[in-house]
């Protein structure tokens, strides 16, 4: 049997509930084995001799601190990956044909009238985000909206819209904080080491001769903050696209009930095809909010169990199956 659309929206609103608990445990892990290599750095005797109490308080504040900092991307993440796309909010005025459509597909959608975002950029490309669809926002380029008919900024209109009512955005949202906050806090390690490194290997190098077992403590901490600092992004990624990519697929499949037009989504997608420009305002924390990869190097190899989005011929193929399906 398969599910329906508030099967699939229960399950979205399930595992946003499980990544959040999956980011506190990921960033107390990280946030304390980098913690413990800082403190190796400045000063080795005090990890030699580390008490288990004085572990798991540290465990215990990185645990709080991943706490708050999922709160606030739960709760402000949405206004910052607008403002790091430098995405400016415009009003009917500014655009009536753009809001027309949007109101179209919000009321088809069953969802209210999102917020309407421009990026001033000549890439083609648009997203949603938002935490529910009470709280949502959509953003598309200058270059795609210059670029598409009304039946095409429809599709795609459409599709950013299916991701606000399945709750696609809230999950998405939360893994751009995931990997935004998991990045944050490697850079910082390494920026720590890089400015006090000389100094640590002086210092260890008296610690070791202090005491039997302590010099190995601190080297195998040590290693492991400078493997971790190497390998968490990498790992907040695989979290981030674990998320599986049949729901831009379901997407798709949605903007085509919410149209009744699969050639205007299709089409859509094809002009993002061979679009050669690149997005300027994006990264690898946010490029899965959009709808096709804007990192073109990545866009390439989409055939990757670790891509953000399906291959675009293959969106594009399930979508043109639909028009001659009577």
């Amino acid at each position: 049997m398969n599910p329906t659309f508030r099967d699939l929206i229960a399950e979205n609103k399930r595992n946003s509930v499980l990544l959040v608990l999956i980011f506190c445990l990921f960033t107390t892990a990280v946030a304390l084995i980098l913690a413990l290599g800082v403190i190796a750095l400045a000063d080795p005797e005090a990890v030699a001799h580390l008490r288990w109490g004085e572990a798991l308080i540290a465990g215990g504040v990185a645990a709080v601190l991943a706490l708050l900092f999922s709160l606030a991307g739960y709760y402000g993440g949405d206004s910052f990956i607008l403002a790091s796309t430098g995405a400016h909010r415009i009003h009917h005025a500014d655009d009536p044909e753009l809001f027309n459509v949007v109101e179209e597909m919000s009321i088809a959608a069953g969802i209210p009238m999102p917020r309407v975002y421009l990026i001033d950029d000549p890439g083609l490309n648009a997203f949603a985000t938002g935490r529910d669809p009470q709280h949502a926002a959509v953003a598309i380029t200058t270059g795609l909206r210059q670029k598409l008919t009304r039946d095409e900024l429809q599709g795609v209109m459409a599709h950013e819209m299916s991701h606000i009512r399945n709750y696609d955005i809230r999950l998405m949202l939360l893994m751009a904080v995931l990997v935004g906050t998991v990045v944050m806090l490697s850079h910082l390690f390494w920026q720590i080491l890089r400015s006090g490194g000389g100094r640590s290997r002086s210092r260890s190098s008296s610690s070791d001769s202090k005491s039997d077992g302590g010099g190995w403590i601190v080297l195998i901490i040590l290693v492991l903050a400078v493997l971790l600092a190497l390998i968490a992004p990498l790992l907040a990624q695989i979290i981030q696209f674990a998320v599986s990519r049949q729901r831009e697929y379901l997407a798709d499949a949605s903007a085509v009930e919410l149209t009744r037009y699969p050639q205007g989504l299709a089409n859509a997608l094809r002009k993002l095809q061979g679009d050669a420009a690149v997005l300027k305002t994006a990264n690898g924390g946010t490029a899965h909010l959009f709808i096709a990869n804007p990192l073109k190097k990545f866009q390439d190899k989409a055939e990757s169990a670790l891509a953000s989005h399906p291959p675009l011929k293959d969106r594009i193929a399930r979508l043109e199956a639909l028009v001659h399906v009577k």
